[in-house]
C-alpha cells in the first residue's frame, strides 16, 4: 500500500508555503508512488485565528518592526517549563485549529513534513496525549532555529546550518534526529544553469550587469525609492523588479520612466526565480530565509536592504558574516554601495564564490530521503557486497 504523507505550510509570508511546495516536489520524484497532500494550515482555522495569526503579524511588522524584532528576541527563549504566553497561545491554537486536527487525526498519514511549527505544535501534543503516533519531520525555513521550531516528540529536524543545529542541541533536542540539510528550495535550483542561458531564456541582453529587485515585503514608498536609487546609477544596468502579485507596485513601478542608460522590466508573479537568479549579478531584496536559500542555491550576491528585525536581521548576519551580501546602512547610500561593488569585480565574483560555496541547491531532495528513512528503512546490503 503507497504510503500517505501530509505535507503542511502556513502562509505567513510566501516562504513557508514555497518550501512546502518544494519538498512536495522532491518528494514525487523520490517517491512517485506515495500519495502526497500540501495543505496550507491557516486555511483550515477559523477566519478570527486567521485574521490574528496572518494579518496581525504583517501589521506589526510594517508598523512597529523593532517591537516585532524585541519580542521575536523575548520569545527565543530555552524551552523549560511553559511561560503564560505559551500556554495563551496553545489553547487558542488548539481551539481554532479543529478542522486541522480533524484532518490529522482522522487522515491515517504515514508522515507529516513541515514547513511551520504552527501545526508541528499542534500533532507534538496529539502525540503526547496518545490520539495519533505519526512521526512528524519539521525542515526550519530560516538560517538559525528559533524556539518556536522546538515541538517534541519529532522524528527529525532539518536546520539550515550547523549552527542552527547546534542550537537545538543545546536546547534539549535530541542529536540524533537532527540533520543539517538547508532550507528546501525548489528543485529545479539543482539544475546546472548557465548565466548566460538564463538570460537568454527570459530574454535578457547580459551584455551589462543584471540586478534583480524583489519588490515583496517593502510597500509601494520603499520599493518605488529603491528602484529609483537604481535607476540614479551611472553604469548601464539591466534591471528586472519582481513585484510578485502586488499590481499596485508593479503599475507604479512601471509608470517610472526609464532612462536611457539602463534596460528596465517589472515583472508580477513569475515561476522564473531559478533562471533570475542564475542570470543576476546582484538581487536586491529583503532577507527572508527562501529568498536567501534560493539565491545561495544559484550563487547570487545579495544588497540586504531593511531586513525585519527578528529573523530577517539573522539571516542577515549569516550572509554577512559568509561573505556574500552587503547592507547599506539607509537608502540614501544604496546607489554608491552598488556602484562600488560594480567596480569592483573581483570582491563581486568572490561574494558568488561565497554564495555557491554555502547554498544547498539539493536541499529538498536530503529532507525528503531523509523524512523517508522514518517509514522506509533502509535496506541492509545485499550478502556478499
Amino acid at each position: 500500500m503507497a504510503e500517505r504523507i501530509l505535507i503542511l505550510s502556513a502562509a505567513v509570508g510566501s516562504g513557508h508555503v514555497r518550501a512546502a511546495q518544494a519538498v512536495e516536489a522532491a518528494l514525487r520524484e523520490v517517491a512517485p508512488d506515495a500519495e502526497v497532500k500540501n495543505a496550507e494550515v491557516l486555511g483550515l482555522t477559523s477566519a478570527v485565528f486567521r485574521l490574528v495569526y496572518g494579518h496581525t503579524y504583517f501589521r506589526l511588522v510594517h508598523r512597529a518592526p523593532h517591537l516585532a524584532g524585541y519580542l521575536y528576541d523575548l520569545t527565543d527563549q530555552p524551552p523549560t517549563r511553559l511561560k503564560f504566553h505559551d500556554r495563551v497561545r496553545l489553547t487558542l491554537e488548539r481551539i481554532n485549529a479543529g478542522r486541522l486536527i480533524r484532518q490529522i487525526v482522522r487522515g491515517q498519514w504515514d508522515l507529516v513534513i513541515h514547513t511551520h511549527f504552527l501545526a508541528a505544535e499542534l500533532i507534538a501534543r496529539l502525540r503526547r496525549s496518545g490520539r495519533i503516533d505519526t512521526p512528524q519531520a519539521i525542515a526550519v525555513t530560516d538560517f538559525q532555529t528559533h524556539r518556536y521550531w522546538i515541538n517534541q516528540p519529532a522524528d527529525r529536524y532539518f536546520t539550515a546550518t550547523a549552527e542552527g543545529a547546534h542550537n537545538l542541541a543545546a536546547w534539549g533536542v535530541p542529536a540524533d534526529t537532527i540533520r543539517v540539510t538547508g532550507i528546501p528550495v525548489h528543485p529545479r535550483f539543482a539544475e546546472p544553469r548557465s548565466r548566460a542561458d538564463a538570460a537568454a531564456a527570459l530574454g535578457l541582453g547580459g551584455d551589462r550587469p543584471i540586478i534583480v529587485q524583489m519588490a515583496g515585503g517593502f510597500g509601494i514608498k520603499p520599493t518605488e525609492r529603491i528602484f529609483r536609487s537604481l535607476l540614479a546609477i551611472r553604469r548601464p544596468l539591466e534591471i528586472v523588479v519582481v513585484a510578485g502579485h502586488n499590481r499596485k507596485v508593479r503599475a507604479n513601478l512601471a509608470a517610472i520612466p526609464c532612462p536611457p542608460q539602463h534596460r528596465c522590466q517589472v515583472l508580477g508573479f513569475t515561476d522564473q526565480m531559478s533562471d533570475l537568479l542564475a542570470a543576476c549579478d546582484l538581487l536586491v531584496s529583503k532577507s527572508g530565509g527562501l529568498t536567501v536559500a534560493e539565491a545561495l542555491a544559484r550563487g547570487a550576491a545579495m544588497v540586504v536592504v531593511n531586513p525585519i528585525p527578528g529573523q530577517e536581521t539573522r539571516n542577515c548576519d549569516f550572509l554577512l558574516e559568509n561573505g556574500c551580501a552587503i547592507k547599506p546602512s539607509s537608502l540614501a547610500t544604496l546607489a554608491f554601495k552598488i556602484e562600488q561593488l560594480l567596480d569592483d569585480p573581483a570582491r563581486l565574483e568572490s561574494m558568488r564564490c561565497n554564495a555557491r560555496r554555502i547554498g544547498r541547491p539539493r536541499a529538498a531532495y536530503d529532507i525528503v530521503n531523509s523524512a523517508m528513512e522514518l517509514i522506509r528503512p533502509a535496506q541492509p546490503p545485499a550478502r556478499g557486497q
